[in-house]
């Protein structure tokens, strides 16, 4: 990873300065008071190349006034019966703070089934909760703490994880990429747990090809991860998933209790939806049925198609382990 110097962030604060006054206030509004520190972000993202990095973050500020994003916390997914559907297929949620005070953000990859609604919805769900992220979560954290905090660490559980998830490789290209381009730097980590032999094989295959700054940050750990986990957090900020073992994981990451962050009962979801309805009564717009449309950006070349090397790698594995003729029906479009 490239070392920013107090000179090329000068460089991008000069060019930013240059900027039209709606893409000031979007920035505004993105960089929550720390300009400075999101400046860093893009040029991490972009190696250090101020030229990349501010083509980059016009390219974010363009992305969030033609999309709205700046409004988009106004604008719930309802009914709620409807938005717990949601929630109940595209498992992610907060489990609380790693010892350093990040966020812990869990995320139920092999269960997540993401069928109960359209992608629109799915996007509009992530993106909001990257925004009540940075706009509530990292604010709370700072005065939680006494420290300057902007990144989270995430858990992923692979439970359940099939080949047949490439089903849906267009869908979580679509929000890797969002991220990858418009909230870069946000992860200090990512913690792999309950990986079957499907994601052990395709990760031998991936991991050489990643960028560096991106390797650096996954670590695959053995089992439900708990003990790893246990050094960097407190047992009550533990997701779920990581608090049993064996075959129990699988059950416990489906039960309805409160104790399961992905679940709509669950505080952080509470919260969430909560705070995004007030914003709706605050902005006193008519609240509406039907997805918030947003812009799918295109990967960028620099970051790679990630997407297309997985699916090779599992069409590879599939192969060997007899799986070669379903495994040529799957299109990486969805068509």
């Amino acid at each position: 990873m490239a070392f920013v110097t107090e000179d090329m962030i000068k460089q991008l604060q000069t060019l930013m300065e240059q900027i039209d006054e709606p893409l000031k206030i979007t920035f505004k509004n993105m960089h929550q008071g720390f300009p400075t520190e999101t400046l860093m972000r893009f040029l991490k993202a972009r190696e250090g190349d101020v030229s990349k990095a501010h083509k980059m973050l016009l390219d974010c500020l363009n992305w969030r006034i033609q999309n709205e994003i700046d409004a988009i916390l106004g604008k719930p997914i309802v009914p709620t019966e409807f938005y717990r559907a949601v929630r109940d297929s595209q498992l992610i949620g907060m489990s609380g703070y790693s010892k350093e005070g990040l966020p812990v953000i869990a995320i139920g990859a092999g269960l997540s089934t993401f069928d109960k609604a359209s992608i629109h919805y799915y996007v509009q769900s992530h993106i909001q909760m990257n925004e009540y992220r940075d706009r509530v979560i990292f604010p709370s954290a700072r005065k939680k703490f006494g420290r300057h905090i902007s990144t989270c660490v995430k858990v992923l559980d692979m439970t359940g994880l099939k080949l047949s998830a490439l089903n849906q490789i267009k869908l979580l290209s679509v929000i890797s990429t969002i991220d990858d381009l418009n909230y870069p730097e946000k992860t200090t980590a990512y913690y792999i747990v309950n990986a079957p032999y499907v994601f052990s094989a395709c990760w031998k295959v991936v991991r050489p090809l990643l960028q560096e700054r991106t390797r650096n940050k996954v670590q695959v750990l053995p089992g439900s991860g708990k003990d790893e986990l246990l050094k960097i957090m407190d047992y009550a900020s533990l997701p779920h998933f990581c608090k049993r073992e064996g075959s129990g994981s699988s059950f416990h990451s489906r039960n309805k209790t409160t104790d399961n962050c992905f679940s709509l009962d669950h505080a952080f979801h509470q919260q969430l939806y909560n705070y995004i309805k007030q914003q709706a009564e605050l902005m006193a717009a008519p609240i509406r049925h039907g997805s918030v449309h947003v812009d799918f950006p295109e990967p960028d070349p620099e970051d790679g198609n990630i997407a297309e090397t997985i699916e090779s790698a599992c069409k590879t594995m599939g192969n060997r382990i007899g799986l070669s003729n379903s495994l040529r029906e799957l299109k990486i479009n969805g068509e």
